[in-house]
């Protein structure tokens, strides 16, 4: 928006609108006496709730006239623009902070701060409440707009989440080698055109191609640049309970694990194979048994990858093992009329676009078990709930449970076999 400072200046000696904010910065000896970084957070997230914007720090917004900024208090403006955005808006945004130069009227240089907001995915909360741009000034959203906001912004909008344009990202940021592998001997499309068509891809409000979430899932090698919220916290714990208040080393292991969801579901899975007991069986000879039914953990890993509301921001993954158990943490609720006793029986997708790109992508492992059980990650029977109760089951004599936490987290849990003689 506003690419260049010739365009920038013209922009400013018109005033502000739906897309530009002019603010003056006054200073107090070194301290910032105005604008309140309350007062800031509005107005960006005015943008964010709207259709993006820029806001300008050091011009005066009745006259336009560029005032500028004393050099050595960049760093303070800078400070309070990025505390506005960080601490003081819900959730948090992440604006393009630039330090430039611009005329004055006299003709000399100085120095501006220009803030980039882009369109958000979500719905953001400032200290004045749900606000957006109307024109050039602030507004809060009425309640049927605000609903409706969130409704568009949300995975029951009739675009689903995953399928969303991400307005700060570029057909460049995905990786060709990602992307060209869902592409079959046959293609013939032009990139753009695949892109689209597999759902990696689409035209935003203003015409201009851009990844989805999906895409940056699937097609770019740190999509957490994009969805910081993107990745499976796996820890490790010694016992049957967290005790960080312990002396003692209360945590095996712990990994954040990153990557494409596909990359990322099998790192899981090695996680689980490194830190799970194998019990050894003595009879006519040696017979391994294993903690958990590395199957259904996979099963259970997927659907977790898959299903999980991906709009819920600063909600992650979770993988927790303990002695007897293992635990996996999904964000979001049940869809639509779906419950906790009817997930045996019924098939449901949140994101399609991911789950449809998942059947697409290969079981690269070296477990033996997921080498047998499946070519690729996903596939369309829904018999994946089944296996990890049945087969989890057979193992340990205990049955999976799964509960709803808070409304908000789907939890699984994976009970471990009983010890045997000898364990390695």
């Amino acid at each position: 928006m506003f690419p260049s400072k010739t365009e920038l200046l013209d922009k400013i000696r018109l005033g502000e609108d739906s897309y530009l904010e002019l603010k003056e910065i006054r200073f107090s000896g070194a301290r910032i006496s105005a604008p309140s970084r309350n007062d800031l957070a509005d107005e960006l997230a005015a943008f964010a709730n709207s259709r993006g914007g820029v806001l300008m720090l050091g011009v005066e917004d009745r006259t336009h006239r560029i005032l500028g900024i004393p050099y050595e208090l960049l760093d303070a403006a800078e400070d309070l623009a990025r505390e506005a955005c960080t601490d003081s808006i819900r959730p948090p945004i992440l604006p393009v902070i630039e330090r430039l130069e611009l005329p004055g009227r006299g003709g000399e240089m100085c120095a501006l701060l220009r803030v980039d907001v882009p369109r958000s995915l979500f719905v953001h909360q400032s200290p004045g409440g749900y606000l957006h741009r109307v024109g050039s000034s602030k507004r809060q959203m009425p309640p049927e707009y605000l609903a409706r906001l969130f409704q568009q912004r949300s995975q029951t909008r009739l675009i689903r989440f995953d399928e969303q344009a991400i307005a700060v990202a570029m057909l460049q940021d995905l990786t060709p080698t990602l992307w060209e592998r869902f592409a079959t001997p046959r293609t013939q499309d032009a990139p753009e055109d695949l892109l689209q068509k597999l759902g990696m891809a689409r035209a935003d409000e203003d015409g201009a191609l851009r990844p989805t979430v999906a895409g940056i899932l699937l097609a770019v090698p740190e999509p957490q640049r994009f969805l910081p919220n993107a990745f499976i916290q796996a820890v490790a714990y010694r016992g049957l309970t967290i005790r960080p208040d312990d002396n003692s080393l209360y945590q095996r292991d712990a990994h954040d694990i990153t990557g494409p969801l596909d990359e990322q579901i099998m790192a899981a899975m090695d996680f689980v194979r490194k830190n799970m007991f194998v019990m050894a069986r003595k009879g006519w000879g040696r017979e391994d048994l294993p903690q958990y039914d590395l199957v259904a953990v996979f099963e259970a890993i997927v659907n977790a990858v898959a299903h999980r509301d991906y709009s819920m921001y600063g909600a992650k993954i979770r993988l927790r093992m303990f002695d007897d158990r293992l635990e996996l943490y999904s964000p979001g609720a049940l869809p639509n009329t779906l419950t906790v006793e009817s997930l045996p029986y019924r098939q449901f997708a949140r994101n399609e676009t991911i789950t449809s790109l998942l059947a697409r992508c290969p079981v690269r492992s070296r477990i033996p078990e997921l080498q047998a059980h499946r070519t690729h990650i996903m596939d369309k029977r829904g018999e994946g709930v089944l296996l990890i109760l049945n087969r989890s089951e057979q193992l340990s004599g205990r049955r999976p449970s799964y509960r709803l936490l808070d409304e908000a987290e789907l939890v699984v849990t994976i009970y471990a076999a009983a010890a045997a003689e000898t364990q390695a």
